[in-house]
């Protein structure tokens, strides 16, 4: 890197300061889009995760009302086995534990039925839940498709100007040292406006708006070394450095004329 003189590190971080600025008014006219299209992806991922797990739970069900129906019909089996078998008992002790067994069956029966209508019941509420969280996924998705479009459109427009000021920017940061570069994206990242580099603007620092002393003001005019504001932290600039004339120059008075008196002069 050539070693430059301060005045002309202090036009190409002034330059950087101007290139920053237009890029972070690109960004502001995405606005929040970047982080809603992010925020409403993470969504869509969560609901179908959720999603996944109500048809899991369905599917549970469906098992469970399975498993039901088979054990109603081995039951009914059972029972068409003890009423054949009725036919042909030889004392009342056999003919007590048959009919023991078909009650028993029976309640089996009964029991079952009443899961199968528990579990239909709340795997209708399951299933009703998925069609309502399958249309909250639909909207999700359409308002995603409408600000993906949104953002690309944007973006679309300002792509071909943002790389050129990119590339402007690194051409910049070749022509000031690492540590001035640091200084100015520390300063960038502590102050809201992004606003590192600040004009002196009718006599006061272009950032933060405090009075900046007459000798100060002096020192940064003869460009000897980096000045910082001593309010805000900001890189201050002259006018020699940003162009920017506010104020008309103060015009040297003109010495007056000494008028002989009329008296004298006789």
């Amino acid at each position: 890197m050539v070693d430059l003189s301060i005045e002309k590190k202090l036009k190409a971080i002034w330059e950087l300061q101007q290139i920053d600025s237009k890029i972070d008014q690109l960004n502001l006219l995405k606005g929040e889009l970047p982080m809603e299209v992010a925020d409403l992806e993470d969504e869509i991922v969560g609901l179908h995760t959720r999603q996944e797990n109500i048809k899991n739970e369905i599917k549970a069900y469906e098992a469970d009302i399975a498993g039901h129906k088979a054990n109603i019909k081995h039951s009914e089996e059972l029972q068409k086995k003890y009423k054949k078998q009725l036919d042909s008992v030889k004392n009342n002790r056999e003919f007590e534990a048959l009919n023991k067994e078909l009650e028993i069956s029976g309640l089996e029966v009964l029991a079952a039925q009443k899961r199968i209508k528990e579990t239909q019941y709340h795997m209708e509420a399951k299933v009703e839940a998925l069609a309502q969280l399958d249309a909250i996924i639909e909207g999700r998705k359409k308002d995603l498709e409408f600000k993906q479009k949104e953002l690309k459109t944007i973006v679309t427009d300002t792509e071909d100007e943002e790389k050129a000021m990119i590339n402007d920017r690194k051409g910049l940061e070749k022509e000031v040292d690492e540590r001035l570069i640091k200084a100015y994206n520390r300063i960038r990242k502590n102050v809201k406006n992004g606003i590192a580099v600040a004009p002196i603007m009718r006599g006061s620092c272009g950032g933060c708006f405090a009075k900046i002393p007459p000798q100060r003001q002096s020192d940064i005019k003869q460009h000897f070394k980096i000045i910082d504001c001593e309010h805000c932290g900001r890189i201050l600039v002259d006018n020699e450095v940003t162009g920017i004339y506010t104020e008309k120059p103060v015009e040297e008075e003109k010495p007056k004329r000494r008028v002989r008196s009329l008296k004298a002069a006789k």
